[in-house]
């Protein structure tokens, strides 16, 4: 039955709901699938057993499948994040303790209704991209096993390529979220730091490390982080979500901007495929409605640097340092050569490295301004197994070129397939842009996956529509029809706040445009009316949502924001009158617009 049933969120509440099967058939089935699988892919340390199982299914016996958003989904846990009574190991049995409570993120699922199968393999502590540094057994490519999994998080993303667990949970610091999603046909979700708790998680950098989701879509990925952003008082880093950023926020793409970088800045350490599948995924995000835009990568890419090269390596030595230190031969000798020079790094050295992030960081911001997101390959080439083992360091580094600057510059990033390469691999590509524009990028995949329609795993059909709100993140769009436009007196207003003109264009005919009375500075009323309309000049702009409050209560009487209807249909925030500030206000609708009124007064 599991060979061939559809794991996704959807379809399993489907399943459940008219009763064709239950979660006790499925995730007994499920486990026995695991266990057959376990020899060849190594993706469980430890697959929880019928009789540790029991307790989770017998909270579902007798309740209803929409008693519980997550009612009996089953999912994979990766062996450095806490499951009560279970051990974690980090992929190192002299480290290994029994936690008596879950992690937070596993305690918010399993309230939720889902279901852990067990907890996964992964590069040892959490350090490597590849999924080959575990004493448990090397992770092969769920597709083809000549090639590795991608780490660290390597047997979660094999738990759903595989078809054993409908999502996983991951983690990331350099790219463990995003790189075994890429080389599985996965989407591999990096929410901002601290938006998905991280108590219960044993730190690889504790002030870097993210929980992620693997999933077989976007869509499903968005419903997992709403579900399960929020603040938690057990984790200091924990940051509240805001509303833009809410389930909400998830839909499709009005026009937007990418950034691409610079062919110099590009790498794909000699793959031959990865120029054309790039330039692939940059299409399909302009059939959308995308705009690119090249971005000096270059900054970024220095501060990818600073993560092994700079003093953070000391605080990956801070969790595994004291067992380094009494037993050596315990670490495996490729994570000991990464660790070597941790306790050689001063204080000093530390703040140095810290102010030139800041100021990267500085500069990426800005590169990013008039953004909606940026775009790049999740990894420039796929290496073999056989690679890995004759130059295990350069191809972790490899992989890791697009992926390592990310946490340090507190960015949220997604990962997405996007094509297949000519031997079956998969390839994808990731969109990241400032924190809090999750659901955003999510909204972003999901369009790219429906417009891509390539087979998720097991060969099955994406089937969704494409969501009926329009997507949101940080930046706010307004209409402007009067002093604020471009030149006006109170255009600074808007470019105060970090404000950028998106685009000039008009409204639908349906609207009056009065000159009211008072001034300096003089000032239109917009109004919408039944008959006698026209269509005004208007201007779109974009401004920071944290700046939309400030904007919105300077606005003085009898004007204020409401909806504006635009010429091609669409419905923008933007600058409305009320009727009774029309006393004494003159009619100016045949001039079509306020720069022409203006011009009229000479």
């Amino acid at each position: 039955m599991t060979n061939d049933f559809d794991l996704r969120l959807d379809a399993l509440r489907a399943a459940y709901k008219d009763a064709s099967t239950t979660p006790r058939q499925l995730i007994l089935a499920l486990r026995d699938k695991a266990a057959a699988l376990n020899p060849d892919y190594h993706l469980f340390i430890h697959l929880l057993s019928r009789e540790e199982l029991e307790p989770y299914l017998a909270a579902l016996d007798g309740n209803a499948p929409d008693s519980l958003p997550l009612f009996g989904i089953p999912f994979a846990i990766k062996d450095n994040i806490d499951l009560a009574g279970i051990p974690t190991t980090a992929a190192c049995p002299a480290f290994a303790y029994l936690p008596e409570r879950s992690a937070t993120v596993v305690e918010q699922l399993i309230a939720l209704g889902a279901v852990p199968l067990g907890k996964t393999n992964l590069d040892q502590f959490a350090t490597g991209l590849n999924g080959t540094r575990s004493p448990y057994g090397e992770c092969p490519n769920s597709v083809l096993p000549e090639f590795p999994s991608g780490g660290s998080s390597a047997g979660s993303s094999l738990a759903v390529a595989l078809g054993v667990s409908s999502f996983a949970l991951g983690t990331d610091t350099a790219g463990s979220g995003r790189v075994p999603a890429a080389l599985n046909n996965l989407v591999g979700l990096k929410a901002t730091k601290g938006l998905l708790s991280t108590a219960g998680v044993v730190p690889a950098c504790r002030t870097l490390d993210c929980v992620t989701y693997f999933t077989a879509t976007a869509r499903e990925a968005s419903q997992l982080l709403a579900l399960t952003a929020k603040l938690d008082p057990r984790d200091e880093y924990s940051r509240v979500n805001p509303l833009w950023n809410d389930a909400s926020a998830f839909g499709s793409p009005r026009p937007f901007r990418f950034g691409v970088p610079r062919a110099e800045d590009l790498q794909f350490f000699g793959c031959t495929e990865g120029p054309a599948l790039f330039e692939q995924a940059q299409q399909t995000l302009k059939d959308f409605g995308g705009e690119a835009v090249e971005v000096d990568f270059s900054p970024f890419l220095e501060a990818a640097r600073l993560l092994y090269e700079g003093p953070w390596v000391a605080e990956r030595y801070s969790v595994a340092g004291e067992l380094l230190e009494q037993a050596p031969e315990a670490v495996l000798p490729v994570i000991r050569a990464v660790l070597a020079k941790a306790p050689a790094v001063t204080g000093v050295q530390t703040f140095r490295a810290q102010y030139r992030l800041q100021a990267l960081k500085a500069v990426c911001d800005k590169a990013l301004r008039g953004l909606d997101c940026l775009l790049t390959p999740t990894i420039g080439r796929p290496a073999t197994l056989d690679e890995l083992h004759a130059e295990p360091v350069l191809r972790n580094s490899e992989l890791g070129y697009y992926s390592n600057f990310m946490n340090l510059l507190d960015y949220a990033a997604v990962a997405v397939p996007s094509g297949f390469m000519r031997n079956g691999l998969p390839w994808g590509v990731t969109l990241f842009s400032r924190a809090f524009t999750d659901q955003y990028l999510l909204s972003l995949a999901d369009a790219l996956q429906r417009q891509r329609d390539l087979p998720l795993p097991g060969e099955r059909k994406l089937e969704l529509s494409a969501p009926t709100s329009t997507a949101r993140n940080d930046l706010a769009r307004i209409v402007v029809c009067g002093a604020h436009l471009d030149g006006l007196p109170l255009n600074w207003q808007l470019t105060q706040r970090g404000g950028r003109l998106v685009e000039a264009t008009r409204s639908s005919p349906d609207y009056q445009l009065h000159a009211l009375a008072g001034g300096p500075p003089l000032r239109p009323g917009m109004l919408r009316v039944a008959e006698g309309g026209a269509a005004i000049d208007v201007e779109v702009w974009e401004l920071p949502s944290s700046e939309l409050g400030s904007f919105l209560t300077g606005i003085p009487a009898p004007l204020g924001l409401g909806k504006v209807q635009l010429e091609d249909g669409r419905w923008e925030s933007g600058f409305i009158c009320e009727p009774y500030g029309l006393q004494g206000a003159t009619d100016i609708s045949h001039f079509g617009g306020w720069r022409a009124y203006l011009t009229s007064r000479g």
